[in-house]
């Protein structure tokens, strides 16, 4: 029986992570293993995935422009699938509440709820945030539905 290749496609991966998925981050932390932690990110195809991060955090602290980082997304249904990219750090600078903080939540929970849960959220804890964008370079994935074919 041949083995079925169940790595993505260029189009199938890139599709893959411009969807609505958890990703998660990790960076490299010297004298620890790396910081693996969930976000919220964005992507378009043939672009650069970016995510909103408190400039205080522990993520914002490991990371300047130039450093390397990856992002893993899953789907947990059943057959799982994945993409994962690693990449350079781009840019790095100040969120604006307006554009991408609001940007970030209306991608996740609407329209109406995400402009709740800004309003609240930025009422609990103005803290300032930061986009953080990195270009993917390398790109490793799986979709096990491709066993079932």
């Amino acid at each position: 029986m041949a083995q079925v290749k169940i790595t993505m496609s260029e189009a199938e991966r890139q599709e893959f992570l411009a969807g609505l998925h958890i990703g998660i981050v990790s960076i490299n932390e010297p004298g620890r293993g790396p910081l693996a932690v969930p976000v919220w990110y964005d992507y378009a195809p043939g672009g650069e995935v970016s995510f909103v991060t408190p400039a205080g955090s522990r993520k914002a602290g490991l990371l300047s422009v130039g450093d390397r980082m990856s992002l893993c997304a899953q789907d947990e249904a059943l057959p799982p699938k994945y993409v994962a990219v690693e990449g350079e750090v781009t840019e790095i600078r100040p969120a604006t509440v307006e554009g991408d903080v609001t940007d970030m939540a209306v991608r996740y929970l609407g329209e109406e709820i995400g402009a709740i849960y800004v309003q609240s959220s930025r009422a609990e804890d103005p803290r300032d945030e930061i986009v953080v964008s990195f270009r993917p370079e390398r790109w490793y994935s799986a979709d096990f539905a491709k066993r079932l074919a």
